[in-house]
């Protein structure tokens, strides 16, 4: 009986996040629709849908909030007047409340935030992508503030006081509302910015290279298409026919091109004199005093140890010291290799996702020396990489999730779905499973990662259903693309999908965004050590919470 409410408990998660798809079609008409399973074959006519809307329907109703995940205000049409975009140079910001000679530590400082644009006008509507932080330099802490927009031109700026002593408020446009409004076009309206390359080899040897990608009508061809369907998530890869060789002779995969997918308009409000841009210095730095002589100078309260499950704070954390601390568990620091050693021992940790999940494994190879990575002939870039510690019983696999991936040359073979790795694992206290999703979904409608997290979701549901002490960890994507390709403002909806898609699950979250974005540090794709080291601390403090 408990085995078959087990089962019921998961058929109704899959069919409640179905109908999170479905209902996330409503408000985001993307040109990329969902097809049903199908063998490898060639074909000359688009699959259609077969998704039955009577069952989606049903328990759509108790979702509907789930429409307001992606909510961003909208910049009303207006004429292609760059003058009339939001300039970082006049938008201005000051204190809320009258300057105090210090603050007391706990405590919140405010600031609004006035919106201009290139003539110096006040901005009469919201949607603009402000990043804010309160920054310590000389105590090398910071801390992301919280920016509420208005959707009237001005923003509530909000900073907790987590530390005594100095901190000064900077604050950065990354992009303008109508910047904002040329990338959520792009992501609604285009089935794909980037296409991939198919190797077909014969039996004799014989090569083709193909256009690939997640949708048959970006393939670049009117002609017939292969068709794969992966046999554990469903999901579809499509590529057009060779005209020579048959659609099972694929055996290679790699990054295609970027599409063009901008107008001159366009490319001139993601400038970067427009994008990325610190607005000038509107709050003198600030003196933040301890509530008594004696205290502490940080402002942690108890906090429970580090597990799966626990509520998000807002903000996640902050930087003091160059060491991150939690505001939702006590985090812990892990300075020695032995140490590193001693939290890892007799663990098998399965890492799974993109390269920024990739730098952990390197993380770990190279600050523990008796971690020795195993020869397994892959290709770097995807993996499977492999390295143990065999006095301690430790092993550490890593490797790239599956199309779409934007990467070198390498055999179709190594591309195992995220869904097809879970599936595998019989999970139980020694295991640690780390995903780490996002960067390569950016270039694709909001539709086509949903599906992807339908698919995991209840991968891992079955995973924790099987085995409930597995650590299953989940990275949020970081900062640091600027481009209609890849932006901070889609990373920012990929990671509300992620939150939302495990929320109810027991599962732990690495806030990588926030890490990386609370120093003054520039935004990289692929952070520095000391910003990977932080986030590999805070992963061993869910592994060893004590």
């Amino acid at each position: 009986m408990g085995s078959f409410m087990g089962q019921r408990k998961i058929l109704i998660v899959v069919l409640v996040f179905l109908a999170w798809i479905f209902y996330f079609k409503l408000p985001w008409p993307d040109s990329t629709t969902p097809r049903p399973p199908a063998p490898c074959c060639a074909s000359k006519s688009t699959p259609k849908p077969t998704e039955s809307p009577s069952v989606l329907e049903s328990v759509s109703q108790e979702f509907g909030n789930l429409t307001h995940l992606l909510y961003w205000p909208s910049s009303p049409e207006e004429e292609k007047d760059l003058l009339a975009s939001t300039s970082p140079k006049n938008s201005t910001y000051r204190l809320r409340g009258p300057a105090q000679a210090s603050y007391v530590l706990g405590g919140y400082l405010e600031a609004i935030l006035v919106a201009r644009d290139h003539r110096g006008r006040p901005k009469t509507h919201g949607g603009d992508l402000f990043r804010a932080q309160l920054l310590g330099p000389d105590l090398k802490a910071g801390v992301p503030g919280d920016v509420q927009d208005l959707e009237n031109g001005t923003y509530l700026l909000s900073f907790p006081l987590l530390w005594a002593g100095q901190a000064r408020v900077q604050v950065r446009l990354i992009h303008s509302s109508e910047a904002v409004g040329v990338l959520r076009r792009i992501w609604r309206e285009k089935r794909a910015t980037v296409d991939f390359r198919g190797y077909f080899r014969g039996p004799t040897g014989n090569e083709e290279t193909v256009i690939c990608n997640v949708d048959p009508l970006s393939v670049g061809t009117r002609g017939p298409t292969c068709q794969y369907r992966n046999v554990d998530s469903g999901e579809l890869w499509f590529c057009a026919q060779p005209s020579t060789l048959p659609c099972n002779s694929l055996v290679g995969h790699s990054s295609g091109s970027y599409l063009n997918v901008t107008t001159l308009y366009d490319e001139a409000l993601l400038a970067r004199q427009v994008t990325d841009q610190v607005l000038p210095q509107g709050i003198s730095p600030i003196q933040v005093r301890r509530a008594a002589p004696g205290n502490s100078s940080l402002a942690l309260s108890a906090r429970p140890p580090c597990s799966p499950g626990l509520p998000a704070t807002k903000p996640s954390g902050f930087y003091h010291g160059h060491v991150w601390h939690s505001l939702s568990c006590s985090s812990r620091s892990f300075p020695t290799a032995d140490s590193v050693l001693g939290c890892l021992a007799g663990r098998v940790v399965h890492m799974i996702g993109d390269s920024t999940l990739r730098q952990w494994w390197e993380f770990l190879r190279d600050t523990v020396p008796s971690l020795k990575p195993v020869d397994l002939h892959a290709t770097y870039q995807t993996g499977p990489l492999m390295a143990v510690e065999t006095t301690r019983n430790i092993v550490l696999h890593w490797r790239a999730h599956g199309w779409p991936l934007r990467s070198l040359r390498t055999p179709v073979a190594s591309l195992h779905s995220v869904v097809q790795e879970l599936g595998g694992l019989a999970g139980g206290p020694h295991t640690v499973v780390v995903l780490g999703l996002g960067a390569h979904f950016t270039t694709f409608p909001p539709s086509i990662f949903v599906q992807r997290l339908a698919g995991i979701r209840a991968a891992v549901a079955a995973l924790l259903a099987r085995e409930p002490h597995t650590l299953v960890v989940i990275k949020l994507a970081n900062t640091g693309y600027k481009s209609v390709y890849g932006s901070d403002w889609f990373t920012l909806q990929v990671n509300r999908l992620l939150r939302a898609a495990f929320a109810d699950l027991r599962v732990a979250f690495v806030d990588a965004w926030e890490m990386t974005s609370s120093l003054a540090l520039p935004d990289s794709i692929h952070p520095v050590r000391l910003i990977v080291q932080n986030e590999v601390h805070f992963l061993l403090s869910f592994i060893c919470p004590t």
